[in-house]
């Protein structure tokens, strides 16, 4: 059903894109493709490639023994590339659970202004991930399918002036196996970020993803709660961020988070991006 409903979603927004002759579009809602763990609704131009570091490091709660989490670090390297300027494709690698994720990204609608105007920008997103770990028991039967999961979402903007945007993420999350019967294979969630443009270089950004109760146990999991704070420079986007989660994809920091950030359970860290341009402009 919800396959469907995702189907026949993005089929009515196509068509309303379709219809979006030549108009006054509103760029940049954000200044990158990623607003911290998440997908902004931004995609890559036709033919420029995105090279990106994300880095955490371990909880602040550690304390002086563990360098306030500078001991401990996980990483994610990935790759986007602009196939047109509606469509982008994405690998990386993650060292958290040794994991591999791909993804498409499409942007089905832009917000315009003047006489034909459009309130929001929309973009789809899927992605798949597969963790490559050891099985925890390999005396069990183990199946690859397994290892994999998936995470569908609708990136839905708006930019107000120069300064100001915000952003929901309604996501669907499905994971083919988990620990145990009290964790949902599939995870609904909805997400909110927001960006403040403070100088010409600097930025601030937020982002959470709400979990409704009951597909996930309260006192396991958390809510994904980051602040980022982006600094810009010329073909680099450099991003300070604080959050409770240690993975940078969907299947860590909406369906795995576990940090409490009452009780300490921060991890600083950062995104660093750079665009080349491999291809012809359009």
């Amino acid at each position: 059903m919800l396959n469907r409903l995702l189907i026949f979603s993005f089929i009515i927004c196509s068509a309303i894109a379709s219809a979006q002759e030549e108009r006054d579009f509103v760029h940049q809602t954000f200044k990158d493709t990623r607003v911290i763990n998440g997908h902004s609704v931004e995609t890559e131009p036709k033919g420029q490639m995105k090279f990106i570091i994300s880095h955490r490091f371990g909880s602040v709660s550690g304390g002086i023994y563990e360098m306030f989490g500078l001991d401990e670090a996980t990483i994610r390297i990935g790759l986007d590339y602009g196939i047109t300027n509606r469509l982008t494709v994405g690998a990386g690698r993650s060292g958290l659970e040794k994991t591999y994720d791909g993804f498409v990204k499409y942007k089905l609608l832009r917000q315009s202004k003047g006489e034909k105007s459009f309130p929001l920008t929309v973009t789809a997103m899927s992605s798949l991930a597969i963790r490559t770990l050891d099985f925890e028991n390999p005396e069990r039967t183990n199946y690859f399918s397994s290892r994999m999961f998936y995470a569908n979402q609708l990136l839905i903007g708006h930019k107000f002036g120069g300064f100001f945007s915000l952003q929901v993420m309604p996501t669907h999350v499905h994971r083919n196996l988990v620990e145990s019967t009290s964790v949902a294979n599939d995870v609904l969630s909805l997400g909110s970020a927001m960006r403040i443009q403070i100088t010409k270089m600097l930025a601030i950004q937020t982002e959470y993803y709400y979990t409704p109760p009951g597909q996930l146990p309260e006192d396991v999991f958390s809510n994904s709660v980051s602040l980022g704070i982006d600094i810009e420079t010329k073909g680099h986007n450099f991003q300070l961020s604080f959050t409770n989660s240690r993975g940078m994809i969907e299947k860590f920091f909406i369906g795995e988070t576990r940090g409490n950030i009452l009780d300490g359970d921060i991890y600083f860290g950062f995104n660093i991006t750079r665009d080349f341009r491999i291809g012809e402009r359009r």
